[in-house]
Parts: structure tokens; C-alpha cells; sequence
């Protein structure tokens, strides 16, 4: 109205009061989401202690859950319990299951779009499922039962979500909604056929090795950058142009950064697998029983790869770490046997160029003549994209891999394919009957008579009994013609005949070592015989340096405890360190006068000071290792970036061997000192002072200038990440485990660093098991795993043992009933439903 005034201070308050309103309604909003989505997604949230009506059982089967949320499973029959393990596995990982089952099948693509694309590309023609269908028929008859019990499990809780509205199962079900499918025995072949996937590192070795080739002048130098590990008995190769005719013209291309998906198996693939393991026999044990300790070393998730579980079969009970998605104690212990795995590094793979028929490409050079390939077409179907078909084509010696993987480009001339022989890719695959006879054996003679079926992964499987131990390499080892032109080193002409495979060695060829003198074994992935080739059982070996540690811990004690094995698992001395420090800074310790304060001589001085005076621990809490692992980090790179140019970016961890060949100028590798682009002769002791400088340069943009008050753990976080949730925004905090951690890349409590872009030191691959058995107090074993037992982010038991882990200690690991019942977290009975 004319005349009329609105006091301001009203005004004001008018607003005040809508905004706090709106405020507020918002904050209320966002909580009942909140609590909304923390129903939805708790509501998957397994039951403990319940009893359940399912079919697929004969007889009641018992799952007591201690106090670390370990099922043990009680039932009358082996069937039985192995259907109570697919339960467990079922409510406690199906996510991950699923997830496993899925890449093994090429299918990721359905779920997660065009991201994953390239991994579905490359299993399918791996043809790992199908593959794994036809190994089922070739198991034994214990074997498919075991199985056939197993998938009724995991179906039977996939009935109980269903039924009870359960949340999808998982969490990560609201994310990704998709169909599951009812569980089949394939699917568990299919899973340990994936494991072999992540466990084998020699096809893209090969690659290095001939893109390496390519790009140096000077063949000594190729043994320099890649030696063999110390050992003699092995033969020259010649250069990988001469070998192929027509990779001259690919011998300096660049390519590009390869994309790493949080679903591949494939993200931490120059890592391979690892692993330690060592026994004692009784003759070397305070206690008079057998000793085994192991501790097998893959890239670390959240949840971890590994599940502890037990099971009560008719042999006796079984106790130790299981995979999710497989029916079988991989590495534990019974009341008579236990077992522990390493990575073998068994030569199982060997890549050919394929020449094609220049008139007709859907042919292929072979020692007969031409011969057309094998094909199959492939349908990929894509979420929220067309479907891709693809052409699958096989060769006698394996499938045919494009290109785009494995960098396979840069090594196939014009006119070529690249096909890969690899004994995973068997149809008649009876590995899982083997882990399934080991599991059952009662002494060291008969698991190593069960090892027989084993084709892949090949590993060391190391044994003890009560009073004997043992270690056997399991795994088909291809047969070479012993002029075969690369020695499988290398791609090699697959239409040469002494190339190609000549079947499988017999089991009798494989290494073992069976009671040895001196009463102790071990393997940390070390050269285990030094026999020539094609006996040789591989050119590339996963440890050089561990090794050398864990026989100075065996031999420096008569006898072994328990509590010595684990301080051995838990050990974070680097020889390395050890022996390279004193050879790279021979020059360097305390030479020069004392700088001003604030330049870079005055911090290189503190840095050297520091680092004379350590005595190689991996600590967390020290400075030093930082320092250190900064400084042989700039070191290779100063060495190698001028020779190899873009392909340095391969070699992103420092190897010990070739730098201790530089700077001991064996056959000339000190030439790796002098910048070849540079006017002056540099020595190795400038270039080890220019990367010290360099190191701490890095250091100081990324820590801090104050070298005393710089942690290892900081910068070597181990990185338990989801491998679909952990990158979106915020939701990481809750599912990411991430933990200071001492170790390294060559201690015994391996702590595998990342190697390359913004955090290279991360903690990324290493012990997701660890395991001590003493076989004079059986129930005095112990183990532990890197998170938790659950994969639900919102349990408890999400990354409860976590913390453990990271400070070195361990569960009981006992076969005592009652133990397990005392303070179980729930009691399961999955009763037979009535007819």
C-alpha cells in the first residue's frame, strides 16, 4: 500500500527463516537417503547365526564362524562340507566371486560398459571358459562331486537373496545391477584357469625382450638391462632383428601409456606372482615337529583374494586359505600334511610369428605349407553400446593375439600375427584335482604323487608331514627342441619346426627337493636348478636378493621355533640396500668439504650421512629407506633413459643385478654411465651423484626438505583398494583400506612397490596370506590375511584383521572344535529341506 514501509530487520529475518528451512529440509532429505540406502544396502548384510532349510544337502551341515569370522564346516559328508563352502563364499564374497567370473568369461563388458572392452576382448581369445568346460569331464569322480556340491552352495544362498529380499546379495549389486546366474563346477575351473592369467609374466617378458633387442646396438648390453639371474650353463641368443627379418623398421617405436582398469587382471602384471616358503624338518626344530612357513604374494584389493576357512572331510580337517569360487584349501594344513605355494617361474609360454599367406590372409605359414586358421566369431555385448563381434583365430601353436595387447605390435612385422602356446590353455586342464588330492593327502610321498595332475599355474608346492619335508615344482613344462632359435626367451618363427613345442616333459623332469641334508628348504621365488637348456625350467626367475636374507635367517640359528619362522616372514632388512649402498656411493661418503647450508651439496651430505649408518631395515618409521629407494629409482632411470628412450618407462623398478653389473663393469656395462647425448665422459659415480640429486629433489617437492623427519610408511602405503568402488569420490574413504607399511621390493616381508606415476612407492602387491604351521603343537599354527573376512564395506569384518596384519600378527590356526566354538560369532545349520 501507498505510504506502507517494510521494516528491514524483518525482511531479513523473513529470509533467515526460509533459508534455515530449506536448510534443514535439505539436511533432512540428505539423512532419510542416507539411512534409506544404509537399509537397502545393510539388508546384505550375511546372518550368522541362523538355522536354514535348503536343498542340496543330505544332512544337517554346521558353519561355526570364530572369532575372526573363520567358518569352520562341519557335516557328515565331503559333499556336504564342500556345499557349506560355497555357502560361506557365497555370503560373505559373492560380489567378488561374480566379478572373477565374469572376466574369466569376457562378460564385464555387460556391466560395466565400454571400460572393459579390451579385457573381454583378450579372454575370449584366451577362450579360458570354454576351455574350462570341457576340463570339467576330466577331473576325477572325488573332484566333480566336490564341485557339483559346491555350486549347490553358492546357488542355495543365491535362493536365500532372492526369497528374502536379501539386497541383491552385495552392495555393489545396487551399483551394477545384472542378472546372476546359477553357479556351475565350470565356473570354479574357469577361476583357477584366471589365476594362471594373473600368475604368468613370460609372454610379455618376451616382448621386452625382443622391443629391448630392437632398440640397443650392442648385444652385451640386452644381458645387461635383462640378465639372467647368477648361474651358469646358458647360451647366447642372437639379435631379435636377425631372428624375425623385418622388425628393423619397428626397432625405435614409441608407444603409448597403456590404460590400467581397477577390473583387470592384468593391473600389476610385470609383478607376476610371488611368494615365500620354507620348511624345517624335525632334525632343525627346537621342538622336534616339522616347520612350515608361507606366505604367497599377489596385488592387493579390498577384499583380499584370499578367504580362511575350514572344512571337516572324511580324511580329517583341512584348514587354511581358500579363493572364493574355488572348493579347496590352496595352502594350509591338516592334522598330518601341511602345504605352502611360490610361483615357480616355470617357462610354460612361448609366443611365434605367424607368417600369413600373402595371397590369401585367412591362412598361415606351416612346416607343411600353408594351412588356414581356426576361427569362431565372438559376440561382446556392451552396456549401454552396440555389441562388438569379433573373430576368433587359433594356429597350431595357440590363439592368435592382435596388436593392441601385450604391445605385441611393436614385435610383429608386416605380414605376420602373433599366436600364443601355453599349457592354461589345456581343455583337459586336472589341476583342480590335484589341489583337490593334495588337500586330502596325509604325507609328504602322497601329495607329491597328487602333484602329477597338476598343469597350471605352475608353482612350487612345498610339503612337510610329521616327519619329512619336501618341495616339488608342479605344473606342465613344455618339451623344446634343443635348437630351438630363441629358446623360447623371445618370439620366435612359428613355421620353423625345432620351434615348436614337442609335447610335456614327464612329471620326473620337474625339480624337487626331497629330504634334504640339512634339514632345511625354502623358495622366495629364487633360480632353483642350474641346469641347461631346454631342461632349464626358465630364464626368468622372481628373486635375485630375498633369497640371499633367508639363507643368512636359516643358517644363522641350529635349530627353528615357530616364533623364528615368523620373525623370518616379518623380516625388513634389504641385502640389497646392504650390498648395492657401499657400491654405487664408493665415491661419495664423506668426500668433498662441508657445503653452506640450503644447497643441494649441503643435502645430498645429510643424505649420504644418514644412509651410512643404516643398516638396511625397511622401517616405516625411518627416513632411509626412502632415500635409498628414491635414489636407485633416479639411478636406473639416469642409466637406461638415454639408450632406451621411451621404452625406459618399462623398466620402472631398479633391478639389483644390473646395477651391480654396471658398477662392477662386468663385460663392459659401465658404458651405461656415459650419456651418450652428451659432449663429456661420464663416469658412474656422476651419474650416481646427479640421481642422488635427483631423488632428492622429488623428495623435497613431495615430503619436505627435512630429511631426518621423513617415514618410509608415508610413502609406502599399502593400497587395499575396491576394485569398482574405490574410485568414486568420497565412497573410497569407506571401502580403501590404505596402511603405513614397512618392507620393499626385495625383503622378505615383500612389500612390491607401484614403480611409476605420482606415488610410485605405494605398497601394491605382497602377502595377502600369511600362514605358520608347527607340526609339534599342531594347534599353536597360526595365519592371517590382509583385510577382513567379509567383502560387505559395512561389516565389521570388512578389514578387522587388517590392522593385524600390518603389525605382524596372526590368528590361531587350530582344527579344535571347541576353539572355534568359544566366542563364535554365530553358528549356521543349513538343515535338508523336506522333500
Amino acid at each position: 500500500m501507498p505510504g506502507c514501509k517494510v521494516k528491514p530487520g524483518k525482511g531479513m529475518a523473513s529470509i533467515f527463516k526460509w533459508l534455515l528451512r530449506l536448510t534443514g529440509g535439505a539436511i533432512v532429505l540428505a539423512l532419510l537417503v542416507v539411512v534409506g540406502l544404509y537399509f537397502l544396502l545393510s539388508r546384505s548384510l550375511p546372518e550368522y547365526d541362523k538355522q536354514l532349510a535348503v536343498s542340496g544337502v543330505l544332512a544337517p551341515v554346521e558353519i561355526v564362524r570364530d572369532h575372526a569370522n573363520v567358518p569352520h564346516i562341519f557335516g557328515t559328508s565331503d559333499a556336504d562340507a564342500f556345499f557349506g563352502l560355497g555357502y560361506a563364499h557365497a555370503q560373505d564374497r559373492l560380489w567378488q566371486m561374480v566379478t572373477l567370473r565374469r572376466t574369466a568369461q569376457g562378460r564385464l563388458s555387460e556391466v560395466f560398459g565400454a571400460r572393459t572392452v579390451e579385457i573381454d576382448k583378450l579372454m575370449r581369445r584366451f577362450d579360458l571358459y570354454a576351455l574350462a568346460r570341457s576340463s570339467v569331464e576330466a577331473q576325477d569322480e572325488d573332484t566333480r562331486n566336490a564341485l557339483d556340491a559346491y555350486a549347490r552352495g553358492v546357488n542355495a544362498r543365491l535362493n536365500e537373496i532372492n526369497e528374502s529380499a536379501l539386497g541383491r546379495g552385495a552392495p555393489e549389486m545396487f551399483m551394477f545391477n545384472a542378472p546372476i546366474a546359477p553357479w556351475q563346477p565350470a565356473d570354479s575351473v574357469a577361476i583357477l584357469k584366471l589365476m594362471a592369467v594373473q600368475l604368468s609374466s613370460h609372454l610379455e617378458n618376451e616382448v621386452l625382450y625382443a622391443r629391448a633387442s630392437l632398440a640397443l646396438e650392442e648385444e652385451a648390453r640386452l644381458q645387461d638391462i635383462m640378465p639372467l639371474a647368477p648361474g651358469s650353463g646358458i647360451a647366447a641368443l642372437p639379435d631379435y632383428a636377425a631372428l624375425v627379418p623385418g622388425t628393423e623398421t619397428l626397432r625405435y617405436a614409441a608407444l603409448p601409456e597403456r590404460p590400467r582398469d581397477p577390473l583387470s587382471p592384468f593391473n600389476e602384471r610385470a609383478f607376476a606372482g610371488a611368494s615365500n616358503a620354507w620348511a624345517a624338518a624335525p632334525s632343525r626344530s627346537a621342538a622336534g615337529g616339522t616347520l612350515l612357513a608361507n606366505d604367497p604374494h599377489l596385488g592387493f584389493s579390498a577384499p583380499a583374494i584370499w578367504y580362511l576357512a575350514r572344512l571337516e572331510l572324511q580324511t580329517g580337517g583341512v584348514i587354511g586359505g581358500t579363493i572364493p569360487g574355488l572348493p579347496a584349501v590352496l595352502t594350509g594344513r591338516s592334522g598330518d600334511l601341511g602345504w605352502g605355494l611360490t610361483s615357480s617361474y616355470m617357462d610354460d609360454q612361448d609366443l611365434y610369428i605367424e607368417k600369413l599367406d600373402p595371397d590369401n590372409s585367412t591362412r598361415y605359414l606351416t612346416p607343411e605349407g600353408y594351412k588356414p586358421f581356426r576361427t569362431q566369431k565372438s559376440i561382446i555385448r556392451i552396456k549401454d553400446a552396440d555389441p562388438v563381434t569379433m573373430t576368433l583365430r587359433w594356429t597350431d601353436n595357440g590363439p592368435v593375439l592382435p596388436g593392441s595387447h601385450y604391445d605385441l605390435a611393436s614385435v610383429t612385422p608386416e605380414g605376420h600375427v602373433a599366436a600364443l602356446a601355453w599349457t592354461a590353455l589345456a581343455g583337459d586342464d586336472t589341476t583342480m584335482s590335484a589341489a583337490m588330492a593334495v588337500m586330502r593327502a596325509s604325507s609328504v610321498e602322497e601329495a607329491l604323487d597328487a602333484g602329477r595332475l597338476y598343469v597350471a599355474p605352475s608353482q612350487n608346492l612345498t610339503l612337510v608331514d610329521s616327519d619329512s619335508i619336501a618341495m616339488k615344482t608342479l605344473g606342465a613344462m613344455p618339451r623344446r627342441n634343443a635348437s630351438h632359435e630363441s629358446e623360447g626367451r623371445m618370439p620366435s618363427r612359428g613355421w620353423v619346426r625345432q620351434n615348436r613345442w614337442q609335447g610335456i616333459s614327464p612329471y620326473s623332469a620337474n625339480p624337487e627337493f626331497i629330504a634334504p641334508a640339512g634339514g632345511v628348504l625354502g623358495n622366495t621365488n629364487n633360480k632353483t636348478v642350474d641346469r641347461p637348456f631346454p631342461l632349464h625350467v626358465s630364464f626368468l626367475w622372481g628373486d635375485t636378493q630375498r633369497v640371499h636374507r633367508w639363507r643368512r635367517l636359516m643358517q644363522n640359528r641350529e635349530v627353528h621355533t615357530r616364533d623364528s619362522f615368523i620373525e623370518a616372514q616379518l623380516d625388513t632388512v634389504s641385502f640389497t640396500a646392504r650390498s648395492l649402498l657401499p657400491l654405487i656411493g664408493a665415491n661419495l661418503w664423506f668426500t668433498g668439504e662441508a657445503a653452506p647450508e640450503g644447497t643441494p651439496e649441503r643435502q645430498r651430505q645429510r643424505a649420504l650421512t644418514l644412509l651410512s649408518d643404516w643398516n638396511g631395515e625397511m622401517n616405516e618409521h625411518l627416513p632411509e629407506p626412502l632415500i635409498y629407494a628414491a635414489w636407485l629409482r633416479a639411478l636406473q632411470d639416469r642409466l637406461i633413459r638415454d639408450d632406451l628412450g621411451p621404452l625406459a618407462r618399462e623398466f620402472a623398478h631398479p633391478d639389483p643385478v644390473f646395477i651391480e653389473r654396471v658398477y662392477r663393469d662386468v663385460d663392459g656395462a659401465a658404458a651405461w654411465c656415459d650419456v651418450k647425448q652428451s659432449s663429456p665422459v661420464e663416469t658412474c659415480t656422476d651419474i650416481a651423484r646427479m640421481a642422488l640429486d635427483d631423488a632428492l629433489v622429488w623428495i623435497n617437492e613431495n615430503y619436505g626438505t627435512a630429511l631426518e623427519s621423513l617415514r618410509w610408511g608415508d610413502a609406502h602405503q599399502a593400497t587395499h583398494d575396491h576394485q569398482v568402488l574405490g574410485e568414486v569420490p568420497l565412497l573410497r574413504y569407506f571401502v580403501n583400506i590404505r596402511q603405513s607399511t614397512s618392507g620393499g621390493d626385495n625383503t622378505l616381508l615383500r612389500g612390491r612397490t607401484r614403480g611409476s606415476g605420482p606415488d610410485p612407492f605405494q605398497n601394491v602387491h605382497g602377502a595377502g596370506y600369511r600362514g605358520v604351521y608347527d607340526f609339534a603343537d599342531p594347534d599353536s599354527s597360526v595365519f592371517i590375511i590382509s583385510t577382513g573376512q567379509s567383502g560387505h564395506f559395512l561389516s565389521r569384518h570388512y578389514d578387522d584383521l587388517a590392522q593385524l596384519w600390518r603389525r605382524g600378527e596372526y590368528i590361531p590356526m587350530s582344527l579344535d572344535p571347541a576353539l572355534a566354538r568359544a566366542a563364535a560369532v554365530g553358528i549356521t545349520v543349513l538343515e535338508p529341506a523336506a522333500p
